[in-house]
């Protein structure tokens, strides 16, 4: 029955999980004006970095650019997307996102011919 236990025990402490080595944040300079205006730049000894500014935007909010890469799993490079936060929304920019597939030709025709049937004043009900 000891056994048994202690050998419970031991799975136990085997399936725990391992605690890895923290990362040292090499840089970290930010700047916040209060009146919806910062920056920031973020780097980390694991090749991670974060950089962004906001102005102020035309309704109060705060318009980003900015951008963020960090290494790829297998160290053959790294993964850079720079992106757009603003009153027409967050856009990203990178060859690492994934995109849509082109639009079958059949469906641009049909799009077309809506178009053409709309400007007509034709309409379904």
């Amino acid at each position: 029955m000891k056994l048994i236990i202690l050998a419970c025990v031991a799975c136990v402490a085997l399936a725990a999980p391992q605690i890895q080595d923290p990362v040292a944040i090499t840089r970290d300079d930010r700047t916040d004006n209060a009146d919806g205006t910062f920056s920031y730049v973020f780097e980390a000894e694991n090749g991670i970095v974060a950089q962004a500014a906001g102005v102020q935007g035309s309704q109060g909010q705060s318009n980003i650019e900015g951008s963020y890469s960090f290494p790829l799993s297998d160290g053959s490079g790294f993964v850079e997307v720079r992106y757009v936060a603003d009153e027409n929304g967050f856009r990203a920019e990178s060859p690492f996102l994934p995109t849509p597939h082109p639009t079958p030709a059949h469906v641009i025709e049909l799009l077309r011919i809506a178009d053409e049937q709309r400007a007509a004043g034709i309409t379904f009900e």
